[in-house]
């Protein structure tokens, strides 16, 4: 698959197996989340690699946070089994700077740059992944648990590991719709 075709035709896949991206194949997808774009070169992130114990130990944040909030225990479970949807979760931080010439926005966008490069990356070499937030990103107890404060935040979970289904057709869009020229 070449970069435009892979940009282009790009669909998250759900449903998702081991073997997750490991050794060279984890490193690529890590080193392409740090050619995101970073202005003022602040290198404004942090990925947190889950796989094995590591999933248990994201269910259990994840748990832990739908139970402060009193959660049904439907809610509970599910938010407790999200992890185990692959085999593989890194968690992309944007860690924010104060600078002058760089506000935060820029920064939690280059966070979701990364993002999308290292899900790119895993496609690129035969992964497959989504990308999720859901209020389980913003929440406190999640946040704590990832010693996010301030303006840092969780810009997303990114699922990745091995595809188990085909991806569903790309729509098409009307690009008259979305771009307009000066």
């Amino acid at each position: 698959m070449d970069a435009l075709q892979l940009l282009t035709q790009r669909r998250s896949i759900p449903k998702l197996l081991a073997p997750a991206p490991q050794g060279d194949a984890l490193e690529n997808m890590i080193a392409a989340g740090l050619r995101a774009p970073d202005h003022g070169a602040l290198t404004p992130w942090e990925f947190v690699v889950a796989t094995g114990e590591g999933l248990d130990k994201l269910s259990a944040i994840l748990k832990r946070a739908a139970e402060a909030d009193d959660e049904e225990a439907a809610v509970i479970e599910k938010a407790a089994n999200a992890p185990y949807r692959a085999p593989m979760v890194i968690t992309v931080i944007a860690r924010t700077k104060q600078h002058d010439k760089v506000p935060l926005i820029e920064q939690h966008i280059s966070a979701g740059c990364a993002a999308q490069a290292m899900q790119m990356a895993a496609v690129a070499q035969g992964f497959q992944g989504f990308w999720r937030t859901g209020k389980w990103a913003y929440h406190p107890v999640v946040r704590e648990s990832f010693g996010v404060t301030g303006d840092d935040e969780i810009v997303g979970f990114l699922y990745v590991g091995t595809p188990d289904c085909t991806a569903a057709g790309v729509p098409k869009r009307d690009t008259a719709k979305y771009v307009s020229y000066l």
